[in-house]
């Protein structure tokens, strides 16, 4: 028969062991809530926090720099707006643009106003075009405005109150180069063809005074012929001839 072994266990050391494991239970319970609620409070400061300043509040830091940003779009607005004003002002103070023109080869004549309130005028320039077309041909080409400016700036210049005699302006391509088999002083790629150039005279002003009042201007090229007594303008470089 085997010998059953047999252990008594004092009542108080069950107590006592009882008591350490509820200790340390209660202690590993208290660091694990005590951590629980540090975790806890940490995730909704995270949470919070944004959502504290994200609905209309701004950062602390971040509210003079709003101010700036507002007040550089105000400063934007205030200055187009005042471009807007200037650029309207200097339209209506920009003079009006006239020329008084008479085709040497046509007998064409035209007076009239082609530039006003700032805009250049569509109908006038059609009327401009169409009395500098090539007298040859009948082709019509829309005239360099520039070309149109140097003429008004260049009649302002002389003081004169005479029609500006033109004597060529637009010419066809075929009509350049019929001109320039016959002459050397055509060039093979004239600003005429491009509307860009015209020949005039004055009557009763000799060529030589239309010519220095056009160099004074340095607006393109100026070609002095005072043997036809007359001057070529152009809205090329700068340059004389």
């Amino acid at each position: 028969m085997d010998t059953i072994k047999t252990q008594t266990v004092n009542s108080d050391e069950i107590e006592i062991s009882d008591r350490r494991n509820f200790l340390k239970k209660l202690a590993y319970g208290s660091l694990i809530t005590l951590m629980g609620t540090d975790i806890a409070s940490a995730k909704v400061r995270s949470i919070i926090q944004p959502h504290h300043y994200g609905h209309g509040r701004l950062y602390p830091h971040h509210k003079e720099s709003h101010k700036r940003v507002i007040h550089s779009t105000s400063k934007r607005v205030t200055h187009s707006v005042s471009n807007r004003q200037a650029l309207h002002r200097s339209k209506q103070i920009l003079p009006a643009k006239s020329l008084h023109l008479v085709h040497t080869q046509t007998g064409d004549k035209l007076k009239l106003t082609y530039f006003e309130k700032g805009q250049y005028i569509q109908g006038a320039l059609k009327e401009i075009n169409h009395l500098l077309r090539d007298y040859h041909t009948n082709e019509i080409c829309p005239i360099d405005t520039a070309l149109l400016d140097q003429l008004f700036d260049l009649n302002q210049r002389l003081e004169i109150n005479k029609p500006i005699q033109v004597v060529s302006a637009y010419r066809a391509p075929i009509t350049n180069a019929t001109l320039r088999k016959n002459s050397s002083g055509v060039a093979e790629h004239s600003f005429h063809i491009q509307g860009r150039a015209i020949d005039i005279r004055v009557e009763g002003l000799q060529a030589r005074y239309i010519k220095e009042a056009a160099l004074s201007l340095a607006r393109g090229g100026v070609g002095f012929y005072p043997d036809s007594n007359f001057v070529h303008l152009d809205t090329g470089d700068v340059r004389s001839w």
